[in-house]
């Protein structure tokens, strides 16, 4: 049996293509709404994400939307 330390981090590499979708700041994730076809940003928790509201990413490349 394989021990567990010796498994890749798999969860903590980006998809490839992928966007980022959390971001420290509101400028940010207003700059990155292009990518997510939709403008604005809203708070999710401390950071920000792209899109006025939450779900609102019309073909974005994300793949977001399954948390």
């Amino acid at each position: 049996m394989a021990a567990l330390g010796s498994a890749p981090a798999l969860a903590q590499q980006p998809a490839p293509g992928a966007q980022k979708a959390v971001f420290a700041t509101k400028a940010e994730a207003e700059a990155a709404a292009k990518h997510f076809n939709c403008t604005g940003a809203h708070k999710m928790g401390n950071q920000w994400m792209p899109c006025a509201t939450h779900g609102e990413t019309q073909g974005g490349t994300s793949g977001h939307g399954s948390h």
